[in-house]
């Protein structure tokens, strides 16, 4: 393999449709500046990126390592997603003080709420260690040694880096291992919430207007970042004082129109822009039918309960919409690759790449020789997914067992000692986990989810304790009792007889544990998965991630014309665009922008999805918008633009050609979720709640016009000079 010095000249070849990609924000005034003020940007790459002074890089924080936020105040106030912050909003809830139903606003610093693990980190600084990383790997090695080369160059880079203790040092790869990049970062502790619209609000249209458009939902939640008297970072104390950003986004009043510059900023979590056809045909055909039917079976009974108990509901809220939200999303996908021909547009590609290679290539086999490992890999990867959808991310105690697992391990590895010191870690969890679980939910997912499994995966990997004959069972008979029987026995369906059972002595409780019929179902289960399905995986997946890494580079060797950016790997990008509008199919175009107005048309009663308070009805009737109304009078609400974003943008802050902030991304139309295999800017749009509806329900419709008070409000459009500056 090439080292990757050619990597620069293929990304100046601008072949990219403007909106897609998402680029490295210190590569912008090399690769990008040029297109995005032709496109109407009005700032300069450096008072996008800079180290030298402060930047809109450092005012984009990555909330809590999995969303995006961003600082709107001198005194350290983050903005963010409701999604983003419904765990910490629901950590504080009760039936006393509902804060997902009723919401959340602080009138003072005093009335914020402490979030404990809750993180905000900003990027210092990138520098590109590609040489330093990749020094000495051979084009001769294979991926293992490649790998064991790579890991010793990455410790000593990160040792060379003299860092403050709030500091840390995060090195990524990017195309598939061709080349590293190191993001310098500061990391605070003390993150509190601020404010939250009711959930009427937060999460409007919920599951069914989720990933679609046209979208009428205030996603977003406030934080501060708190930090010690000198401003660094420091854990949770009375003491701390807000945090005093190097740099803050403006709010523009001005709103937006058809065709105005867009520009998200954020972390993408992952994306796979340049895999072979036969991975996408895979994904389609195979894989994702499988989660979307397991998903949707564990979100029809957990909704069949929800509807009935609040309790539950509140219980339930969070891990509802988690499942949820891919659920939906894969469905969009897959229809979303299908619609635009995906696979057939990558067979064309691999045709060309195929035709560019010379006869002595060393890129010449690596089609076919992808090709066979895919069709070899994908009984695996099917049983696989199936078997994670079900034990670790749908049914709540199966996953709970391998806490135990961990802990029977530290007593195997290190005696009482290794099991004391994970118990005491294990203890603190136990409270929140019960807290939010209920068993009966919990066993019926199970028992249904089961049906599946063995209905979906090849027969070779049904354990014999789950095949119907072996269990007395007719061939299409439910495991509702086996499953029954198995929550019944176990003490970890209730949290008193776990907590009884490990305050006996460790050798006792090793012993209580091993014999417990769910520990032993589900230990059982995962060695038959670790050893049938998930070691010739990954020897597979191995072989793969090799031919990946060599393929990406080939690509860029070959088309040398196509300007290519690095797959989303949840570091900082910037990807840019416009607002635009889109046509999902025949005889059907929808606009950038909705209105109050379409929230009154959705509006049901007491429907849990579409309900609109009274407060808000009378704000609209009485058509109190304030400042923040658009110049026919309408209160904004969402709008569209073509940015190329996925998860992890959530929360990420749409600005202007000026650098102000004029929206909050939180989620894609339901049929470009594609874009992370496939990007298709006829199709592909983000959706951006309107700064201007976050800034009413706020001030008008919550009141908290303390908080408004402390952001900067612009008018760029008027006064013609970029905010940023």
């Amino acid at each position: 393999m090439k080292r990757f010095l050619i990597l620069l000249l293929v990304f100046s070849s601008a072949t990219a449709f403007a909106g897609e990609g998402m680029w490295l924000p210190q590569l912008l005034k090399l690769l990008n500046e040029s297109e995005m003020k032709s496109m109407g940007m009005k700032m300069s790459a450096d008072d996008i990126y800079s180290i030298n002074k402060g930047s809109l890089k450092d005012a984009v924080v990555h909330f809590g390592g999995f969303c995006t936020s961003e600082v709107i105040s001198p005194q350290g106030l983050l903005l963010t997603n409701h999604h983003c912050g419904y765990g910490e909003i629901q950590s504080h809830s009760s039936v006393e003080h509902n804060y997902i139903k009723n919401g959340f606003w602080a009138k003072n610093l005093s009335e914020e709420l402490s979030n404990p693990g809750l993180t905000a980190t900003f990027i210092d600084y990138i520098e590109d260690v590609t040489s330093l990383v990749l020094a000495g790997v051979d084009a001769e090695k294979n991926l293992e040694d490649r790998q064991k080369i790579v890991d010793k160059n990455l410790s000593m880079v990160k040792k060379n880096y003299k860092l403050e203790s709030y500091q840390d040092v995060i090195i990524r790869p990017f195309f598939d291992g061709n080349q590293y990049f190191a993001f310098v970062t500061t990391t605070f502790r003390d993150v509190r919430l601020v404010g939250a619209p009711p959930e009427s609000i937060g999460k409007f249209g919920s599951d069914t207007d989720n990933w679609v458009w046209p979208r009428h939902t205030g996603d977003f939640s406030l934080f501060r970042i708190y930090a010690d008297k000198n401003n660094k970072p420091a854990d949770y104390s009375p003491d701390n004082v807000p945090y005093t950003p190097k740099h803050y986004l403006p709010i523009s009043l001005d709103g937006v129109e058809e065709g105005d510059f867009t520009l998200v900023f954020g972390f993408p979590g992952r994306t796979n822009e340049y895999l072979p056809s036969y991975a996408v045909d895979q994904i389609v055909t195979s894989l994702n039918p499988a989660k979307i039917e397991i998903r949707e079976k564990s979100l029809k009974i957990m909704d069949t309960y929800m509807r009935k108990d609040e309790k539950i509901k509140i219980k339930y809220a969070a891990k509802y919409a988690s499942i949820a939200n891919y659920w939906k999303k894969w469905i969009g996908e897959s229809t979303g690759l299908q619609k635009t021909n995906a696979v057939q547009k990558k067979q064309l590609f691999e045709e060309e790449f195929t035709k560019r290679l010379k006869k002595d290539s060393p890129y010449k086999d690596i089609l076919p020789s992808m090709e066979k490992l895919y069709n070899d890999i994908n009984k695996y990867a099917l049983a696989r997914d199936v078997y994670s959808e079900i034990v670790m991310r749908n049914v709540d105690l199966t996953g709970f067992m391998f806490s135990f697992k961990r802990l029977l391990d530290a007593y195997q590895n290190n005696g009482d000692s290794g099991y004391q010191e994970y118990l005491s870690r294990l203890k603190g969890s136990i409270p929140d986990f019960y807290k939010d679980l209920d068993v009966k939910i919990d066993q019926e997912k199970l028992s249904a989810l089961l049906d599946i499994y063995v209905k979906t995966v090849d027969p070779d990997f049904v354990p014999d304790f789950l095949q119907r004959e072996n269990l007395g069972m007719a061939s299409d008979e439910p495991y509702d009792e086996m499953v029954k029987n198995l929550y019944i026995g176990s003490s970890f369906s209730d949290e008193n007889a776990t907590m009884k059972l490990l305050s006996l002595s460790p050798s006792e409780a090793v012993s209580a544990v091993k014999s417990d019929p769910l520990y032993a179902f589900i230990i059982g289960w995962n060695d038959i998965f670790v050893q049938k399905i998930s070691n010739p995986y990954n020897d597979i997946k191995r072989k793969l991630d090799e031919l990946q890494s060599n393929y990406t580079n080939a690509q860029m060797e070959v088309f040398k014309e196509k300007r290519f950016y690095p797959d989303a790997n949840s570091t900082m990008r910037v990807t840019y665009g416009q607002v635009e509008g889109y046509q999902p199919r025949d005889a059907v175009e929808y606009e950038p922008n909705t209105y109050l107005d379409g929230v009154m048309e959705k509006y049901i009663p007491n429907d849990y999805e579409f309900d609109v308070s009274e407060r808000m009805k009378t704000l609209y009737q009485n058509k109190d918008f304030g400042p923040y109304a658009d110049k026919n009078g309408k209160l904004p609400i969402c709008f569209l633009g073509s940015n190329h974003t996925t998860g992890g943008n959530s929360g990420s802050p749409a600005i202007d050609a000026y650098g102000n902030l004029i929206g909050l991304n939180f989620d894609r139309v339901w049929e470009g979720t594609m874009s992370d295999i496939n990007y298709d800017r006829s199709i592909c749009r983000n959706i951006m709640v309107d700064a201007r509806y976050i800034l009413w329900v706020i001030d008008k419709y919550a009141g908290a016009g303390n908080l408004v008070k402390e952001m900067k409000l612009v008018h760029p459009k008027k006064n013609k000079y970029p905010s940023c500056k």
